[in-house]
């Protein structure tokens, strides 16, 4: 992806994009923010709109709708971009691979740049998947 030349020379602004889940990593998501594992330690902010973000953390499983809005929310985002495939369905699908409506993982439709499994993946492990993420690149 050509992010190894490039440096973050400022605290990362996030933001999430839910596809269509349970609902358990968005709630594992959230809790990465509250003071208890406080993100914001690390300089990782939650914002609102893709055009300030530099990190696109996606769960859920990617259903046809959900496919074309990621595809441009992505294409509406500043490059260079980090993108984080979050829990079994962010990665894999889980367990809806075989539902009509899937339209694939998160990889077969927007480049991803590192993966956090799980079904839930705990906040620990998000927020070490970010920081080796920034570290790394």
């Amino acid at each position: 992806m050509g992010f190894k030349n490039y440096c973050f020379k400022k605290s990362l602004w996030v933001f999430h994009f839910g596809g269509a889940s349970c609902n358990n990593c968005d709630i594992e998501i959230l809790d990465c923010l509250t003071p208890r594992h406080d993100l914001e330690r690390f300089g990782i902010l939650l914002v609102g709109s893709i055009r300030h973000a530099d990190v696109l953390l996606v769960n859920g499983s990617i259903n046809i709708r959900d496919k074309e809005r990621l595809i441009e929310v992505y294409n509406q985002a500043p490059k260079p971009l980090l993108v984080v495939a979050i829990g079994a369905c962010g990665c894999t699908g889980g367990y809806f691979t075989d539902s009509y409506t899937f339209a694939g993982p998160v990889d077969k439709i927007i480049p991803v740049d590192a993966y956090v499994p799980g079904c839930p993946p705990k906040p620990e492990a998000i927020i070490a998947g970010i920081v080796k993420l920034v570290e790394n690149s």
